[in-house]
């Protein structure tokens, strides 16, 4: 396994960190144990997970990721192994609202979440607490456009992060992160944190894959400049760029055969993109789920490469990634694909 500093911070990451949302939707709590017990055989020391968890959101499963990781941290008394990072929800137009209500990023929300985080998880701390998505309407989850309203009722980034100050504080947190943020939200929590003496945020979840490779413009350079490293989420695009979705049928038991509302990465370009990727893997001799994870671990801006799975044979595939080093000449033939599909799916 390879190791990369968290932003400014003294913690030391697993490039390849453990996504956990399947645990309790598509996955069982034994199911879940065996994924664990393989990532940190694999040398993983980093799980990452949400209050918001299972996927997709809703009341009967909100929380039972947490639950599962909380209950392997009991059973398997390896707290103190794992760097641990989990999110806040913020507001949603109703798809949240099993989570207190109609959750917001102020201070009552917030530390309401924290502490049933804290219980579910069955620790003291979390090492990496990050905002899941911005207060504000902005460009997130695959949003194109933007429309600004100045009448929009939000709770200011200054506020939220004056919270997340006071749990470092408490030691309840060791650093802070956000997630689905744009460079304007970045800079306004570093902004702050220089202003105030806060803590920096040391790392940004966004998604960032073959399909999508919008992180590129403006983050990237951000990221590097103000050591903000990003946890790339989705790097195979809901499990599209395993390209198991261009067969005739789709697989069974697989997320977009669950879930075929989760449209992100289907449109025609990304399967047209997709399968121009699956034929330059197997044109080398690798597969296309390799070479989608071992392309963002090599950018210099990934601080970790989230993955996901729902079987063993999975995880171990993706972990291995790890291995692979793709040369100059695929990684030119992977631009002449970008340059003909140039982000089909953001």
């Amino acid at each position: 396994m390879k190791f990369k500093q968290l932003g400014n911070s003294e913690i030391k990451t697993s490039l390849i960190a453990l996504g956990t949302m399947t645990f309790g939707e598509q996955n069982s709590e034994p199911e879940a144990y065996q994924q664990m017990d393989m990532a940190c055989d694999f040398g993983i020391n980093f799980f990452d997970t949400a209050e918001l968890y299972a996927i997709p959101p809703k009341a009967e499963t909100h929380g039972l990721t947490e639950q599962y990781i909380g209950n392997w941290f009991k059973s398997r008394g390896r707290r103190d192994q794992i760097i641990l990072a989990s999110k806040v929800a913020g507001p949603g137009a109703g798809w949240v609202d099993h989570i207190r209500g109609g959750p917001r990023l102020n201070r009552e929300h917030m530390t309401r979440a924290l502490e049933a985080s804290l219980k579910r998880l069955q620790t003291d701390y979390i090492d990496l607490y990050q905002i899941h998505w911005p207060e504000r309407s902005t460009n997130f989850f695959g949003k194109l456009g933007y429309h600004h309203d100045d009448d929009e009722d939000v709770i200011a980034i200054e506020q939220t992060l004056e919270v997340l100050n006071d749990f470092v504080k408490s030691g309840k947190v060791r650093q802070i992160g956000v997630s689905n943020e744009t460079p304007w939200g970045v800079m306004q929590y570093l902004r702050y944190a220089d202003k105030y003496n806060w803590p920096r945020i040391v790392s940004i979840q966004n998604p960032y894959n073959l399909l999508n490779r919008s992180f590129e413009v403006g983050l990237a350079e951000m990221a590097i400049r103000e050591d903000v490293g990003l946890l790339a989420y989705s790097p195979l695009g809901f499990g599209v760029l395993s390209a198991k979705y261009l067969q005739p049928e789709p697989p069974p038991n697989a997320r977009l055969t669950l879930f075929p509302d989760y449209t992100r990465y289907s449109n025609d370009n990304g399967v047209a993109a997709t399968r121009a990727y699956a034929e330059l893997a197997r044109e080398h001799g690798i597969s296309p789920t390799q070479l989608a994870l071992a392309f963002v671990n090599q950018q210099r801006f990934t601080s970790a490469n989230i993955i996901g799975a729902t079987t063993l044979g999975q995880l171990k595939e993706n972990i291995e990634s790890i291995e692979l080093v793709l040369s100059e000449q695929i990684l030119t033939q992977i631009d002449a694909i970008h340059n003909r599909y140039t982000i089909p799916c953001p």
